[in-house]
């Protein structure tokens, strides 16, 4: 084919590709690199021994509020059953694990007394009307877009320093993809 157009132009035609093999290499590094951090900017997990706690989240919370919600999943994969305890933050006074649960048609909401089991193999989602952390005598207000630490204490696990990332105050959590919870 290169017999049918004239020299001049076979030879451009010549160096073009490696100008543009070149640029595409260069395109297509750049790429894998970026995708390559992806997972590390969108991943929102912290992992302690057998157990892995997927995308804290809470929701900003408007002006004066005292109270805050917190929010994630945790999953075992280990062998033995594990507990979460205990959980603390300096953004409020005092945190709780709660539990919201329907009976006689009424809404009602209470402490978990003794801890949250995670089964061995399983996983127990915290969310909006069932399990749930309460945050109370906020300190400052949670903004959309920042993040927050606390500490989630477990029985065997031990402790572990998570971030919860403060999402929009009427969204459901963009990581609750699959938030089934053990009963």
């Amino acid at each position: 084919m290169s017999n049918l157009l004239p020299k001049a132009q076979t030879s451009v035609l010549r160096g073009a590709p490696f100008h543009f093999q070149q640029r595409v290499g260069l395109a297509v590094l750049s790429l894998l690199l970026l995708l390559a951090c992806v997972p590390f900017a969108i991943a929102h997990e912290f992992k302690i021994g057998d157990l892995e706690i997927e995308h804290p989240w809470s929701r900003a919370t408007p002006p004066g509020a005292k109270v805050a919600g917190g929010y994630f999943t945790v999953v075992n994969k280990g062998s033995a059953p594990d507990r979460l305890l205990s959980i603390s933050s300096d953004i409020s006074d005092k945190a709780e694990l709660h539990e919201m649960g329907v009976k006689d048609g009424v809404m009602t909401m209470r402490p978990v007394e003794g801890g949250l089991e995670i089964p061995a193999g399983g996983k127990v989602a915290l969310k909006p009307g069932a399990y749930h952390l309460m945050f109370t005598g906020l300190k400052r207000q949670p903004k959309q877009g920042e993040k927050f630490p606390a500490t989630l204490t477990f029985e065997k696990a031990g402790s572990v320093k998570v971030e919860f990332a403060v999402e929009g105050m009427g969204e459901t959590g963009s990581g609750d993809m699959d938030m089934d919870h053990a009963e």
